[in-house]
């Protein structure tokens, strides 16, 4: 393997942290209902756990309501327990027919702790993406000790590392001040 094919394959990973952190940031709600909130929370169905997205439709009738409609009408009680025992704080109230909750409007406190965790899932995310440059920074020395890349070429490389990883960081910067814009706007 050459120190170009390293570079492509450093940037295919950071490109992947940058996607995780994307998914990451699309589940802390802003106050705004959305279907991302519940959908992957688990719910017991038929002796394994399933995500809610897999056996009922979600709505958002209102801005700030998410309304659930199980296929079947037996999984009312266990979605609405899963929602319950969720990390959402939300109460969700079931008619028989739908579950719908209603979320609260973020007061200044909780809209920071959002914030804060939006700030914590990036910090994550620009971890992982030095730790990619760490291994790949490692592959490139292992081809310069057999002989395979003049030092030149090793300046040449570590600086492309180093424009990538700036590249990666600059965009996990701007997803997270978009987010933080949305979460603290009332």
């Amino acid at each position: 393997m050459d120190s170009n094919q390293i570079l492509k394959n450093c940037e295919v990973e950071m490109g992947k942290a940058v996607e995780r952190f994307k998914e990451e940031v699309k589940k802390i709600h802003t106050g705004r209902a959305t279907p991302v909130i519940v959908e992957d929370i688990p719910v017991e169905y038929y002796g394994s756990k399933t995500p809610i997205k897999q056996i009922a439709s979600i709505n958002i009738p209102e801005p700030r309501m998410i309304v659930i409609s199980p296929w079947n009408k037996d999984d009312l009680i266990t979605i609405q327990k899963a929602l319950s025992e969720s990390d959402l704080k939300v109460n969700p109230q079931n008619d028989g027919e739908v579950i719908r909750i209603t979320l609260p409007s973020l007061t200044e406190e909780r809209r920071r702790e959002m914030a804060k965790l939006v700030n914590k899932e990036k910090e994550d995310s620009r971890i992982s993406i030095r730790q990619i440059r760490e291994d790949s920074w490692d592959e490139v020395q292992k081809i310069i000790q057999s002989g395979g890349v003049s030092e030149d070429d090793k300046f040449r490389t570590k600086d492309k590392l180093q424009t990538i990883v700036d590249r990666f960081n600059k965009e996990l910067d701007e997803i997270a001040q978009k987010k933080e814009e949305e979460i603290m706007t009332i």
